[in-house]
């Protein structure tokens, strides 16, 4: 396996980051960048005529990864040789199909064949609801077959996002990636590092991912009262408080964040289900266990992936963060680069939900606020 990548700024146009010479035996080309430069037609064409023969595979952001830095408004490029690895790229508009399961579902069978490794998912943010993506993936998936993967982003105006596949990227759109052979190594990980703070609250209105009333109130209003002057910046404001949620008493804490807010109906969006009868908790920052968080992702990422140092490494970590890291963001990319070393190609970027399984299950699910890798190697 070989990669090489390509940065695109206002201010320097093109660059080559580095160069690994695989401009015609690249076959997978994965490119980051704002949501305006990826509206651009231009630019898709650019990096076809730098990858004639590879499958480009676009999302927008709310910041673009490469090597150990974040970067905005930029175009973060990453193209793959991968030499004994057979791929599989399919595409869905989300129109298409009754609901965001079926999508899931659908993806998972289009995917399906001898010697599937694992599935990565690129996806709209804005028009799905990820965690029925994940279900419908996980209801049709091969058992063991781990999926990762996240939803474009829009920096942090919740407008609009696009995905591409082979063409110009544009809304509703959700890519799917199989990767198929026994020479292929896989590591994933996904960790927040947020603390929970204040009662915890019985779900008693919702419907899917639409969230109505806590404990009988509602819950808009609750976050109103938590982000005080904040609140006119909502729904952006909102992932300064993300909600920890648990299904039962023994499964573990998964993160929601929200997507948008509706005041006549007094409701909230998240990128996730909020079911009735699950309880929550609102969550804050803590930044030293951010970084943290990032740090075991990096470890998780690891054990799951073997001792290879040739690896790719696709960072996805939520919006969120980086509202709050502010100026320290790059540390929980460098703190991932601390464990997994200088020889590891890093990309990725900021999202609007990261899609990794639980640290002891291959079962994938829908996260926010987390910093998710997933490492790729050839043996």
């Amino acid at each position: 396996m070989k990669t090489e990548q390509r940065q695109w700024t206002v201010e320097g146009g093109w660059q080559e980051i580095n160069s690994g010479g695989i401009a015609d035996s690249a076959n997978l080309v994965f490119v980051f960048g704002s949501r305006t430069l990826l509206e651009d037609d231009s630019k898709f064409e650019e990096v076809k005529s730098f990858y004639p023969n590879a499958d480009i595979v676009m999302g927008s952001t709310s910041g673009e990864i490469l090597e150990d830095l974040v970067y905005d408004d930029s175009l973060a490029v990453t193209a793959v040789s991968f030499e004994k690895t057979q791929l599989k790229t399919v595409s869905l508009n989300i129109g298409d199909v009754t609901d965001s399961f079926e999508a899931g579902v659908e993806l998972s069978k289009s995917l399906a064949g001898e010697n599937l490794r694992h599935v990565f998912i690129l996806s709209d943010g804005l028009h799905v609801n990820g965690s029925e993506i994940v279900k419908g993936i996980n209801s049709s998936i091969t058992s063991g077959i781990p999926c990762t993967g996240g939803l474009a982003g829009d920096a942090a105006k919740f407008e609009k996002t696009l995905v591409g596949l082979n063409g110009q990227p544009r809304e509703n759109l959700i890519v799917a990636i199989g990767f198929y052979g026994d020479s292929l190594e896989v590591g994933y990980g996904s960790v927040g590092g947020w603390d929970n703070f204040g009662a915890e609250r019985l779900v008693t209105r919702s419907e899917g991912n639409v969230l109505y009333e806590l404990d009988g109130e509602s819950a808009l209003d609750l976050y109103k009262m938590y982000l005080g002057d904040k609140a006119k910046e909502l729904p952006g404001s909102a992932l300064l408080f993300p909600l920890g949620l648990k299904f039962d008493e023994d499964s573990d804490t998964i993160v929601r964040t929200v997507l948008a807010v509706d005041e006549e109906k007094n409701s909230m969006t998240f990128a996730g289900d909020i079911p009735e009868g699950c309880y929550v908790r609102l969550m804050k920052a803590n930044f030293d266990k951010l970084i943290d968080g990032a740090n075991l992702a990096a470890e998780h990422t690891t054990q799951k992936g073997g001792a290879s140092s040739d690896k790719l490494a696709i960072l996805i970590s939520c919006v969120g963060r980086k509202l709050i890291l502010g100026q320290r963001i790059d540390e929980e990319v460098e703190a991932v680069q601390g464990v997994l070393g200088n020889g590891t190609t890093i990309t990725g970027f900021y999202s609007y939900g990261e899609i990794s399984p639980v640290v002891e299950s291959s079962r994938c699910e829908l996260h926010n606020q987390t910093m998710t890798i997933t490492t790729f190697a050839e043996v």
